[in-house]
């Protein structure tokens, strides 16, 4: 059985990284509910909207953090793939090299 070649790892094509578009429109929505709901409860004094309008200013920054710590998860699986495929490689040269080709 003949072992095939891979390529460099710099030929590999690398995944796309996630589009920031979505995220960056949802988090704007909800920022301009947020401004929308606190300015009218000040205009109209109207307390329950500024307190939603608070809410919905928390929701835009958790929107924000929880993509960021996505986007570091996501960069952390892709190194550790590379490290797992350099580990599965040493094992199979170690293994051609003691001449057990399976």
């Amino acid at each position: 059985m003949s072992r095939t070649t891979q390529a460099p790892p710099s030929l590999i094509p690398r995944a796309r990284p996630p589009s920031r578009i979505l995220t960056t429109f949802t988090a704007g929505v909800v920022l301009l509910d947020a401004l929308l709901l606190t300015y009218g409860g000040l205009a109209l004094h109207r307390t329950m909207l500024v307190a939603w309008g608070g809410v919905f200013f928390v929701a835009a920054a958790l929107i924000v953090v929880g993509w960021r710590r996505y986007r570091q998860r996501m960069q952390d699986l892709e190194r550790e793939r590379y490290e797992l495929r350099a580990e599965v490689e040493s094992i199979r040269d170690l293994l051609h090299s003691i001449h057990l080709h399976n």
